[in-house]
């Protein structure tokens, strides 16, 4: 039997409630075995499961999920032509996909962040081990936590209400790079940014990162860019899709690393999904290193060795960007790039889908900038440019 995850309490900032699931997935046995391993805990509850999309539409009315884990495959209506209207019949529902590692279902989900889908998880096959079905069941329930108490605090009632996003587009670069952007609650502390030209720019992504990533590498075309390197959370198959998918939309020359590659300005490299990518030098240039060693933070790849990488090569010349990410991977590696001399911009929590990442290195006072992620390919810009 597999083991369940710990018992949590609900946060203190969530409701007395659990966090009510719908499970859609034409798999009985998964329907049954999420709602087995929700019933030992308290703070999770599974208010419907579902064989197919159509059913799940219907249900949604009288059962208010507020979070839906969806199946991709399924009969009657399949996951992609449900999501659209799960969104629409019920504004603010986070969605989780549910993918395989198969590279078909690599690409559909890809499509479904860019519908609106919150997030993905990947489901273990039958093939592998129990230690995997523990694993998926951790991941499970940290993302239902987190996007529960995220929901929670964007209302005032238990049932879900609409609740319109306004993102801010009067602020202006210059002010926010003079006065770093601060939550009205909170005074961070605040670290200088390097007077040298990057010659590196590290970006570190998670939960919401495909979407943020785009964003950001769209507005950097046409700069005058030195190597960027990327590590998102994402299994293997999926990072090569991510690097062919950003390819087309951006315009910029993005590509799976592999290793030995030498890194070369203007192109992106992303780290491969399942191996951490860091770097080493060889005759004056700067190679990738790809490795397959421990994860960290239960991440493979992770921040924290290329963040790690970069400081130790580049110094007061390195530049890293958190963008929104659900835990703390790169907490050390950021640490590592300020006490060399580097700068670090994190995206604000306004902007972003979780405010794991960047909230973590901005708790820690390790932040040049907190910015929104539409100033963030401005700020990187005018860091280029060797001026503040």
């Amino acid at each position: 039997m597999l083991k369940p995850v710990p018992q949590h309490s609900c946060p203190a900032t969530a409701s007395a409630y659990p966090y009510r699931i719908m499970v859609v997935d034409d798999s009985a046995t998964v329907r049954g075995l999420v709602r087995t391993w929700a019933a030992r805990v308290e703070d999770i509850e599974v208010v419907a499961t579902c064989g197919n999309g159509l059913q799940a539409l219907k249900s949604m009315r009288a059962t208010k999920p507020e979070i839906i884990l969806l199946d991709i495959d399924m009969p009657v209506m399949d996951g992609m032509t449900a999501l659209p209207q799960m969104l629409k019949t019920q504004p603010g529902v986070k969605v989780i996909v549910a993918s395989s590692l198969s590279t078909r279902s690599a690409a559909i989900t890809l499509e479904a962040l860019d519908l609106g889908a919150a997030d993905y998880i990947t489901k273990p096959s039958a093939t592998q081990s129990m230690t995997s079905a523990v694993d998926y069941q951790r991941e499970l329930f940290e993302k239902i936590r987190i996007f529960g108490e995220i929901i929670r605090e964007e209302r005032d009632e238990f049932l879900p209400v609409v609740k319109e996003t306004v993102v801010d587009t009067s602020s202006q670069l210059e002010d926010a790079l003079r006065t770093p952007h601060q939550k009205p609650d909170h005074a961070y502390a605040y670290q200088p940014v390097s007077d040298a030209q990057p010659e590196i720019i590290a970006i570190g992504a998670s939960t919401g990162g495909p979407q943020a990533l785009q964003h950001v590498l769209t507005e950097l075309k046409g700069s005058s860019l030195p190597p960027v390197v990327v590590t998102q959370h994402m299994p293997k198959t999926f990072t090569a899709l991510l690097a062919e998918h950003l390819t087309k939309a951006v315009g910029l020359e993005c590509r799976e690393a592999t290793h030995g590659e030498i890194l070369e300005a203007g192109k992106v490299y992303i780290a491969p999904g399942d191996y951490h990518m860091s770097f080493a030098t060889n005759e004056g240039q700067v190679m990738t290193v790809i490795s397959q060693t421990e994860q960290i933070n239960f991440c493979r790849p992770s921040v924290d060795p290329m963040f790690g990488a970069v400081a130790t090569l580049f110094g007061q010349r390195a530049l890293a960007i958190m963008l929104t990410g659900m835990g703390r991977d790169g907490l050390n590696g950021t640490r590592a790039i300020i006490n060399a001399g580097g700068s670090v911009i994190a995206q604000d929590e306004k902007t972003s889908v979780v405010w794991g990442m960047p909230g973590a290195i901005a708790e820690a006072g390790l932040c040049s900038y907190i910015l929104p992620l539409t100033d963030i390919a401005e700020a990187i810009k005018t860091m280029l440019k060797g001026g503040e």
